[in-house]
């Protein structure tokens, strides 16, 4: 590989927003803020809104969740007039 051309891959801490569950991989990804695991290291955290703990397909719930007002820009896009 050329060296000076490829991001750093380390690892990080993606946390759920929906049921915060945090787990650690390794990506490219930055962040600024910053956790400490139970192993007593700080890793940078991504935070996502679903993930394999919280997405309905995994889970067997149906749990709705309305990022930025979706479902009001549909409903005043597309209601019967």
């Amino acid at each position: 590989m050329k060296k000076g051309i490829h991001p750093e891959y380390r690892e990080v801490v993606f946390q759920d927003m929906t049921s915060d569950y945090k787990f650690i991989t390794r990506s490219t990804m930055t962040s600024s803020e910053t956790i400490t695991m139970e192993d007593g290291k700080e890793y940078p955290v991504i935070k996502v809104e679903v993930s394999s703990a919280s997405h309905p397909f995994y889970t067997g719930k149906n749990i709705f969740v309305d990022t930025a007002g979706r479902v009001e820009k549909f409903n005043t896009r597309y209601k019967k007039k």
